[in-house]
């Protein structure tokens, strides 16, 4: 994937960015591990917004919101060569090793979950080098927001 940068207005936009991101991923399926989205920002930036864009173009009608105090939230994912997509906030962690609690190694490992993380600088110990799309969100003026994928 090449890097995009992508100016939005409203939440709208924001997601429909989010949806067009989930169509390319589900349009090139499954790799040998999961697929992990790293989304960076300030608080407010925008990263819920996109996921619940993200999460929509999966068939997911579920409430998706920032797991801030739960670390992390699992949806299933119907009729798709993925089976779960994971929503992680990392913002609240003092520790990456936290995560092993959470099953995150065997996650991240398996080719039929799609993981996104916000804050992932809070576990970059952690996080495999190679095969992350990076998103990130820079506040405009208003509800602008630039989004850099790559």
């Amino acid at each position: 994937m090449s890097t995009k940068k992508i100016t939005t207005n409203n939440p709208a936009q924001t997601q429909q960015i989010a949806d067009e991101l989930a169509h390319e991923i589900l349009a090139a399926g499954s790799q040998n591990s999961a697929v992990i989205l790293a989304l960076r920002g300030d608080l407010g930036a925008g990263k819920t917004t996109f996921l619940q864009g993200f999460a929509r173009a999966l068939g997911i009608y579920e409430v998706v919101n920032s797991p801030t105090f739960v670390v992390m939230k699992r949806f299933k994912i119907k009729g798709q060569q993925f089976a779960n997509f994971y929503h992680i906030d990392c913002y609240r962690l003092d520790n990456p090793e936290d995560m092993s609690h959470l099953g995150f190694a065997e996650i991240i490992s398996n080719p039929k979950n799609i993981v996104a993380i916000e804050w992932p600088e809070k576990i970059s110990q952690i996080l495999p080098k190679e095969h992350i799309i990076s998103i990130n969100f820079d506040h405009g003026a208003e509800n602008e927001r630039t989004i850099h994928i790559s």
